[in-house]
């Protein structure tokens, strides 16, 4: 491909150079088969991606253009080219062919010989073959080198400026995140480690990483100091250091610099999901209160960041991350159970398409237009969104997450939601979060004994996973005392149905008159026998929407239930397939 960047008729030529490279790089890393005409001219040739493909022609023009000049590169410069590349009519999705070139030796003896000459130039070709393509599979198979970045250290004076240090390290692991070849943990797993003063080689050995990002910020007024050290761990070597002295209008570009060291050093690429952003002081000054707002705990800190994301983008109606910040946090408080409230979804929606229109390439804008298509029962459009932002940013532990919890698991895809959650875990070792998404899912697929290994002791996790161990007297004695004088709590319901697995009828149907939410009734009416009054319950809690309903029919708790013609019909009714 390089060779034909370089000839004569594409060297000068930016469209066709950018078409060729895009569709061959895509093809290579394996993605060739979401390469469509929408996606072309929204990645290449920079429309809208709302733009329509019937009344624009550009991506089909500039196709027979490309065919055409691949045509006539090898038949002139490409000649003796090894391999041809090859762009099919009706379609985007290149494809590779090794020309075999038999080369044929007139032997003294043409009978014995002349099969062994072809045999062997045939073996040849097909080691050259072979080679290439493991030269390709050596290349996809190389593990990518992991880093975690540490909060960095707030030196100033003005201890109010702590959200600014947070904010840009959240905003320094967003953009490593996007990497090709680097596996970056995620920031609740770093910020584990703030205020702490454990070393560079534990804090490795605890996230799981080869190299460790660490530095400190001094902000005086308008002024920027940012110091910033890239460690290997095994030998605690510096790789990398920078210091930067600037204003603070230079923020994105001390980002910048600071990923191109990390990117240099590691001999990797920056890829093509990168964006350079231009915004006032004002704005971004909000935008990092916002993001040191999400580095709390979910119920609190994403409901505080939307405010300062919504002052961010008062100041600055043309900077996207804003967008895609106010977005993500709508998008997470939709997906609480509090109050079992689904969140403000037009909000979300409006915030996506904004940030998705200002930049196609923020990942997550295209994760919360997928909560919302999940919230709205539109399934291939939710799953191509999610797939979508995770093409663009694999690392995003809290995508993985929701792509699970949102739309696998609701789907009753469970294999495929176990190996989501894992990514996720592995992303963010330090969350609890993502344990205990991965013991719920292994819960659902009936796995107990490994959910219960995830499980913190005396919890209601656990206790539901002793249930379905069969060791109902056990789950009894962990969840009383979390639910004694307090019949609202998350383990109200597993009680319940834990005592009517144990014959203690009347427990169980005093704890299901008093539990305020319909599918907690519905556990216990289930634990009793009871398919009536649980499907009763269900059908109370079909407002909630598909994903909360479908999240809650994988509980083993409503196995019972299953083959019942009624559940089919409740299925169709709140939007989830058979």
């Amino acid at each position: 491909m390089q060779k034909i960047l370089a000839s004569r008729g594409f060297v000068r030529n930016e469209r066709l150079n950018a078409f060729l490279r895009f569709v061959v790089e895509q093809e290579l890393a394996g993605k060739g088969d979401q390469v469509k005409e929408s996606i072309v001219g929204v990645e290449v040739f920079a429309r809208r991606p709302d733009y329509d493909v019937r009344q624009d022609s550009v991506v089909r023009t500039e196709a027979a253009k490309l065919r055409d000049r691949l045509a006539k590169y090898y038949a002139a410069e490409g000649s003796e080219d090894p391999w041809i590349i090859n762009l099919p009519k009706g379609g985007y999705r290149p494809s590779f062919c090794l020309v075999e070139k038999i080369v044929t030796i007139k032997p003294p003896t043409p009978a014995p010989q002349r099969p062994r000459v072809r045999a062997a130039a045939f073996f040849g070709t097909a080691v050259l073959a072979i080679s290439a393509i493991a030269w390709w599979q050596v290349g996809r198979l190389h593990t990518p080198a992991s880093i975690a970045v540490l909060p960095l250290l707030n030196v100033s004076q003005d201890a109010g400026n702590e959200y600014f240090t947070d904010g840009l390290t959240s905003e320094i692991i967003r953009n490593l995140s996007i990497i090709e070849g680097l596996t970056v943990r995620s920031q609740t797993s770093s910020f584990a480690f703030k205020g702490t003063n454990q070393n560079v080689h534990d804090v490795g050995k605890k996230l799981s990483a080869e190299y460790v990002l660490e530095g400190s910020v001094l902000r005086a007024g308008q002024r920027l100091r940012i110091d910033a050290e890239l460690i290997r761990v095994r030998d605690d070597f510096p790789l990398w250091s920078g210091r930067y002295d600037r204003e603070l209008t230079d923020i994105f570009a001390i980002q910048d610099e600071i990923s191109r060291g990390i990117v240099n050093s590691l001999r990797l690429k920056l890829g093509h999901g990168r964006r350079r952003y231009e915004t006032s002081a004002e704005a971004y000054d909000f935008y990092l209160h916002a993001r040191a707002f999400q580095l709390q705990p979910l119920t609190t800190g994403m409901r505080q960041s939307i405010e300062p994301f919504e002052q961010a983008i008062a100041k600055d109606r043309a900077f996207a991350p804003a967008y895609a910040g106010l977005a993500e946090a709508h998008a997470a408080m939709s997906g609480f159970d509090v109050g079992d409230r689904p969140g403000d979804l037009s909000a979300m929606r409006d915030a996506a398409a904004k940030a998705i229109q200002l930049d196609p390439l923020l990942a997550e804008a295209q994760a919360a237009i997928g909560a919302v298509q999940a919230r709205d029962g539109q399934w291939s459009e939710s799953e191509k969104s999610y797939r979508r932002s995770l093409e663009i940013d694999p690392n995003n532990a809290a995508v993985h997450g929701d792509f699970t919890m949102l739309l696998l698991v609701p789907l009753g895809r469970i294999e495929e939601a176990i190996a989501e959650a894992r990514i996720d875990r592995k992303l963010d070792p330090l969350s609890a979060r993502a344990e205990s998404d991965l013991a719920y899912v292994l819960r659902s697929a009936g796995r107990f004994d490994e959910s219960a290994s995830l499980c913190p002791a005396q919890s209601a996790c656990l206790a539901r996973a002793r249930l379905g161990q069969g060791r109902v007297e056990e789950a009894i004695r962990i969840l009383e005392p979390l639910v004694q004088g307090r019949e609202t709590a998350p383990g109200a319901a597993p009680l319940g149905y834990a005592y009517a697995r144990a014959n203690r009828r009347a427990d169980a149907e005093k704890l299901a008159s008093i539990v305020p939410r319909p599918i907690e009734q519905a556990i216990i009416f289930a634990g009793l026998g009871d398919k009536d009054r649980a499907f009763a319950a269900l059908d109370r809690a079909a407002e909630l929407g598909p994903v909360r309903l479908g999240r809650a029919l994988t509980f083993p708790e409503l196995a019972v239930l299953r083959g019942d013609e009624r559940l089919r019909t409740l299925r169709k009714k709140v939007g989830l397939p058979e």
